[in-house]
């Protein structure tokens, strides 16, 4: 079974995970293991940082998915950034472009996301 290696930075607002390796059926499990125990706060923004992921299938994207979706019913947000040519097709044939923001890369995901954390903090009551 080949590992991810997987990584978070928390900055004001926003988690950034980093994962590297290639994410399938076999690690899928690794993957959730890892957002369940030191994830993040899905009240808050995620960047899912997929730069060294070269190849994503139905089963790593779904883990994507549903962090997106509790992220969304806790009032935070999921983004994908720097994500490769295969991970990004994969993305484009089921349009989860549609629903999970997609950014060219990590800084630009993180300006995104910060931003909304930025107004949420703004708006939030004293």
């Amino acid at each position: 079974m080949p590992l991810l290696d997987l990584s978070f930075e928390q900055l004001p607002g926003v988690t950034v995970i980093a994962i590297t390796g290639e994410m399938d059926a076999t690690n899928r499990g690794q993957l959730e293991s890892y957002l369940e125990e030191r994830g993040p706060d899905l009240r808050e923004q995620v960047v899912f940082d997929l730069a060294g992921v070269p190849f994503m299938d139905s089963s790593g994207l779904h883990v994507l998915l549903a962090c997106a979706a509790a992220c969304d019913e806790r009032g935070g947000a999921a983004r994908l950034a720097a994500v490769q040519s295969l991970p990004a097709r994969l993305l484009e044939i089921t349009e989860v472009v549609a629903y999970v923001p997609v950014h060219p890369t990590v800084a630009d995901a993180v300006a995104a996301a910060s931003a909304v954390a930025r107004n949420m903090t703004a708006r939030a009551p004293d």
